[in-house]
């Protein structure tokens, strides 16, 4: 059931992108596909009654294969969310520039570029 939000939210994002004209709601779009695949990537993971991978002396280590929970996908996403912000960071940036230059955040009106 989880899954199927995640999918949800990844298609909405999806529609936005493929359907807005106006730059905002597509970088809006962007982010919320973003979200999307990071919520997807730790809910992989996850794990219930889970403990952090560690493993102390005198531990019997097949305890510790069946009850940890994997620390790849977690580092990943937060991976994915620092790139997610500069190019969020990035995106916004250049609307702006469009709207200074076009008066406009609508890019069926924005024609050509002037250079």
């Amino acid at each position: 059931m989880i899954y199927t939000l995640c999918i949800i939210l990844f298609l909405l994002g999806l529609y936005g992108v493929l359907v807005k004209r106006n730059i905002i709601k597509i970088i809006i779009s962007l982010a919320m596909m973003n979200n999307a695949v990071n919520l997807f990537l730790i809910l992989l993971a996850y794990r219930s009654n889970g403990v952090a991978p560690i493993l102390d002396p005198g531990m019997d280590p097949s305890i510790l294969l069946e009850t940890s929970v994997d620390p790849l996908p977690q580092a990943l996403v937060l991976t994915s969310v620092v790139i997610g912000l500069g190019v969020t960071a990035l995106m916004v940036a250049l609307a702006i520039r469009l709207y200074h230059a076009y008066g406009t955040f609508d890019i069926t009106k924005i024609r050509k570029l002037k250079g």
